[in-house]
């Protein structure tokens, strides 16, 4: 049995992020699909739960494309899948912030778009290789009319086939640190957590195990989720240790992850 084996035996149910743990935006990473249908063959439930500002669906059809076996998983969740569910209820129009493809997605599932609207939904930069600064002038507009951003990506960056870019949670500090209002969804907040527990049957906190390579969006999400976790340090950080002082920081006591690996290979 190997270390990564050894560390998930204890528990029934697995959380893992997508985007940085399973792929790089391009490809499967060495040894994630592999892992993935271990545990399930294990008799594990295994839920993806990812930060992507698209429906469960979307994400379900990019892994697809990308060669994960449906087998590997039993479901999805997504900060997407919360944010058009809240733009839906109740039915209004509201303004955009995002990729033409991400507002053609939003708009496949029943979201109405007016750029005059006192809300707005943001995925991310309208362009990857953009730069959250450029966007500074709308946000002030957008702040002194006190529109309300809904942040359907918290992530602030993501490692694209090699490439840092920045994402919707980026475009959220800024507007927040400009006086404007964000409705936040996706880790590290409790609702995609609760809706992912309901996926995998309720089963208890103790059973379950979160697994991530984001500090403050999946470590801070399951530390604050009472969950134990796994923390991949071959994604956005880079190889770098995880960061010392996080759990001070960000007042979880002695929380801290039950390892750091390089990835799930």
């Amino acid at each position: 049995m190997g270390a990564l084996d050894a560390l998930a035996a204890p528990y029934s149910t697995i959380l893992c992020d997508i985007w940085g743990v399973v792929h790089d935006g391009a490809q499967l990473l060495p040894g994630a699909a592999a892992r993935l249908a271990a545990w399930k063959q294990a008799g594990k439930t295994v839920i993806l739960v990812t930060n992507a500002p698209r429906p469960a669906s979307t994400v379900r059809q990019g892994l697809d494309e990308l060669g994960l076996p449906s087998t590997a998983y039993d479901a999805i969740t997504s900060s997407g899948e919360a944010g058009i569910a809240a733009l839906l209820d109740p039915p209004r129009a509201v303004g955009f912030l995002g990729t033409a493809d991400d507002r053609a997605d939003l708009a496949a599932h029943g979201v109405r778009f007016d750029d005059d609207a006192e809300e707005v939904a943001c995925t991310g930069l309208a362009e990857r290789s953009g730069d959250p600064a450029d966007y500074r002038d709308q946000l002030k507009q957008w702040a002194a009319r006190d529109v309300l951003l809904h942040c359907l990506n918290p992530d602030r960056v993501v490692i694209h086939c090699g490439v840092r870019e920045a994402c919707a949670g980026a475009l959220a500090d800024l507007y927040e640190g400009l006086g404007g209002r964000i409705a936040w969804y996706g880790k590290p907040h409790a609702p995609i957590y609760e809706h992912a527990l309901r996926l995998a049957g309720n089963p208890r906190r103790s059973d379950v195990l979160a697994i991530g390579d984001g500090p403050v969006t999946d470590m801070l999400g399951a530390a604050r989720f009472g969950l134990d976790a796994l923390f991949i340090s071959d994604g956005i950080h880079g190889g770098a240790p995880f960061p010392p002082g996080f759990a001070r920081d960000h007042g979880l006591g002695d929380w801290t992850p039950l390892a750091t690996l390089v990835d799930l290979g």
